[in-house]
């Protein structure tokens, strides 16, 4: 693939390294030719702001190892150039997960250079807008409530609980399961969210200090038919003592801790599942499955009521402020390309 002209400038949040309390980078220009190689050259229309993003800004480097960088692990926009016969110059497409804003240059910026085998042709019915309302946050949660589905958990089986429901994964997960006819118990420790979440859908919703048993006790009342979990460490722990016979607990996230303890019990008397749900390197066939969901049947009515949108220039403020778990709902970002 020839390189644009060197003359092709474009304005990308570019993170140095964080000089200050709510300062991680700032609003630059650079060339094209600088970006990675790849097979094709996206213009950038919208991208959205995650926890990893803000992982990445902070200078995290578990998560990206080298700086000045580019974050931005979510992309929809429109092809420029392409060396790839699946792909042509004007075609709508999307970019989440693989690499990309970790140690890739990412969306938080007007121009990405990717490998073919990342995007995805923008499904019928989804706009790119509304491609990054989901974002990796709604593909991780429909991945998850894919996994549910597969594996027998319909409407009629009971209780489905989503912790973390005031994030973006788990606000989408909520609204998504709401939509398909779940009842759905949204656990979040945002007060002020209660009422979004019961207009998305939540049959109840409580406060996360209700599923912290500090007991050493094997089980608790079998409540839930299945979970979406997306805090990790005793919250998810309480959750698998509290599984009805045969229920399915998906884990993709940790925010509340990484660590896991617990027994086997509801394993084997219980039968209970956990199933770990990764969206980064999910198959392109999966990949492409789930997106056409989300344009179709499984899109929210509602969604638009936890979206807000911004700019590459309230990045620094907005990330702080997920970093510091203030952050409620889904943030997508105008690049202005």
């Amino acid at each position: 693939m020839q390189s644009a002209p060197v003359s092709m400038r474009f304005k990308a949040f570019e993170v140095m390294a964080p000089v200050g309390e709510g300062e991680f980078g700032s609003v630059v220009s650079k060339h094209v030719d600088d970006l990675p190689p790849g097979e094709v050259l996206i213009k950038v229309r919208y991208s959205s702001l995650n926890y990893k993003d803000a992982l990445s800004a902070s200078g995290h480097r578990g998560i990206t190892r080298s700086y000045p960088h580019v974050p931005g692990i979510d992309a929809a926009g429109i092809v420029e150039k392409s060396a790839d016969p699946h792909f042509k110059k004007g075609d709508k497409v999307i970019v989440t997960g693989y690499d990309l804003g970790v140690n890739t240059s990412g969306a938080f910026a007007e121009y990405i250079r990717v490998p073919a085998s990342w995007p995805v042709h923008l499904p019928n019915g989804l706009s790119r807008r509304r491609s990054m309302m989901f974002g990796t946050a709604g593909f991780t949660a429909a991945l998850a409530i894919h996994k549910l589905i597969t594996n027998g958990i319909a409407p009629p089986n009971g209780k489905v609980v989503v912790t973390g429901a005031s994030g973006g994964v788990g606000v989408i997960a909520v609204a998504i399961l709401a939509h398909l006819g779940y009842q759905v118990t949204a656990v979040s420790g945002k007060p002020e969210m209660e009422h979004v979440l019961k207009d998305l859908g939540a049959w109840e919703v409580i406060p996360r200090e209700s599923l912290d048993d500090q007991s050493d006790k094997a089980f608790l009342k079998s409540q839930y038919a299945a979970a979406i979990d997306t805090t990790g460490g005793n919250m998810l722990s309480t959750i698998l003592k509290s599984m009805q016979y045969g229920g399915i607990v998906t884990a993709c996230g940790m925010v509340g801790s990484a660590d896991l303890h617990t027994t086997v019990y509801p394993f084997i008397l219980k039968g209970v599942h956990l199933l770990g749900v990764e969206s980064a390197f999910c198959n392109h066939q999966l990949r492409q499955q789930i997106w056409a969901k989300l344009a179709s049947s499984w899109m929210p009515a509602k969604m638009d009521k936890v979206v807000s949108f911004c700019t590459l220039h309230d990045l620094n403020k907005l990330i702080a402020t997920m970093l510091q778990g203030r952050l409620s709902g889904r943030y997508v970002i105008d690049t202005g390309a």
